[in-house]
This record gives structure tokens, C-alpha cells and sequence, in this order.
């Protein structure tokens, strides 16, 4: 099939060898462009863990951090591997921001210390809301930004044409600026034949009504592809 890739530039690397290994052509279309923010400081506290839920809240850590000593909890593989690329010791709990929610409050205690949430602007999930009702101190500190794609550019052109068989869609926002973007180049007719495969149904709540959506069984990259693969063998 031929799959659209929406994620990051950072991050579609890993998960476009994935589908080309698995026989698809990838065609890339960046929903998000990540800047990370300048002049971020981590506050000086004994941090009873650091909450990851996105591996660009690993990448946009400022120089001379200070937390290798600290526990890291990471939301899924994604992530995890961030960590460990940049030198963490880190562990992947839930699969998703109510999962990772889901084991703090089983496992950690709120008496132990505050926890530390690396996060960008905006966020599917409000991890902090959550550790907070339960007792938890939570500091979030905002490293990054995504910014919007302002066009489709050669995506545009592929679907124009008819060269794209799957969307792969991630979050809601991403599912709302894809919309956009398709409704605003006047290609939602071509968009409706689309296979849109998405993390969640929060995700497929964003797209309009009478557009082919199929949601992944668990909030995980394994999931999605899976959905894939059912949906290549029904086309």
C-alpha cells in the first residue's frame, strides 16, 4: 500500500523502515514541525521520577539537565528508545498518557517525592491533571512546541493523483490539521476513498463524518500497523 506518514520529521524515521520493510511505499506528510523552546531550566528538586510521554520531551532536554540520576518512566517503545539513545536508564509503562497515569498512581507513592513531567505545549492526554487529583506533586515543564503544517505541499500532489491508499494518524490535532489542510486544498472527495487509520477514537472523532476511519485495537504503534495490514488485505 501506499501510506501517508504524518508524524514528525524526528520521528517518522524508525516507523518508515518499519513500512517499507513490510513491503509499503511511504509517502511523507509532517503534520508537526518540533522547535524546541530556548532558556528552559529544570528546577533543582529530588525528583521521585521523570514522566516521558513523548520521545521529543528527551530530544528537547537542555544541555547539562542533571537528570540521568533520576527514575525515567516513558509512555511506549517510542520513547523508551529515546531515553535510551540519549543515556537514560528508562522503563515504557501504558501505551498511552491514562496508562502511564494508570501505573504511577499503582506504584509510586505520592509522599516520595514530586514527579517531573517533560512535555510539549500540547498534549493528547493530561498527565498532570490526573497525578495531581490522585495526591501527586507534578511539575510539568513545557520543552517544545509543534507547529502546524501551513500546506500539504507534495502531499497534495499524491493525493491529487490518486497515490495514496492509507493515512496514518497519531493524535486528534494531527487528525484536525489534516483535515484542514485536505478541506482547505479542496481535496476532501479524494481524502473520503482514503484508509484513515488512527491511534484512537478521540483521533477518528476529529475527521468528518462519511470519511473511511478504522481505530487500532490499543493506542500503540504495533496496533496500527496490524490495522494496516487488515486494511491492505480488504482493499
Amino acid at each position: 500500500m501506499r501510506v501517508a506518514v504524518t508524524r514528525p520529521e524526528e520521528d517518522a524515521g524508525p516507523l518508515t523502515a518499519r513500512l517499507e520493510a513490510m513491503g509499503h511505499t511511504v509517502v511523507m506528510a509532517p503534520l508537526l514541525a518540533i522547535k524546541p523552546r530556548e532558556g528552559v531550566s529544570i528546577p533543582d528538586l529530588a525528583w521521585q521520577a521523570i514522566a516521558v510521554t513523548s520521545a521529543n520531551g528527551i530530544r528537547a532536554l537542555p544541555t547539562g539537565h542533571g537528570l540521568y540520576s533520576f527514575r525515567i518512566l516513558t509512555v511506549g517503545p517510542q520513547s523508551l528508545k529515546a531515553a535510551q539513545a540519549a543515556g537514560f536508564t528508562a522503563e515504557a509503562h501504558g501505551g498511552d498518557v491514562n496508562g502511564l497515569a494508570a501505573f504511577i498512581r499503582a506504584e509510586l507513592d505520592p509522599k516520595a517525592g514530586p514527579i517531573l513531567y517533560l512535555s510539549g505545549a500540547e498534549t493528547a492526554g493530561d498527565l498532570e491533571a490526573q497525578l495531581t487529583a490522585a495526591g501527586f506533586e507534578c511539575i510539568r515543564l513545557v520543552l517544545y512546541d509543534a507547529a502546524p503544517a501551513r500546506t500539504l505541499g507534495a502531499t497534495g500532489d499524491a493525493l491529487r493523483q490518486h497515490g495514496i491508499d492509507a493515512v496514518l494518524l497519531y493524535s486528534p490535532r494531527s487528525a484536525r490539521i489534516w483535515r484542514g489542510l485536505v478541506e482547505g486544498a479542496g481535496l476532501a472527495a479524494e481524502a473520503a476513498q482514503l484508509s484513515h487509520l488512527c491511534l484512537s477514537r478521540n483521533v477518528a472523532a476529529a475527521l468528518p463524518e462519511g470519511w473511511r476511519t478504522a481505530v487500532s485495537a490499543s493506542p500503540d504503534e504495533a496496533a496500527i500497523l496490524a490495522l494496516l495490514e487488515q486494511s491492505g488485505r480488504t482493499l
